[in-house]
């Protein structure tokens, strides 16, 4: 018996203080939106990163 594929989603995680595109990440669909810190190379500092689907 084969398994069936789960289903996943190419989201993006951009900056809130740039708006820059830093980070993309595959997960599976639904649930709430994502909101990470994470490292933002324009700033050099960790920020607030929060997902757009593009």
């Amino acid at each position: 018996m084969a398994k069936g594929k789960k289903k996943l989603e190419v989201i993006h995680l951009v900056c809130e203080e740039t708006g820059d595109y830093n980070y993309t990440i595959r997960r599976k669909t639904g649930g709430e939106k994502l909101r990470l810190k994470k490292f933002s190379p324009r700033l050099r500092r960790h920020t607030l990163h929060v997902e757009k689907k593009k």
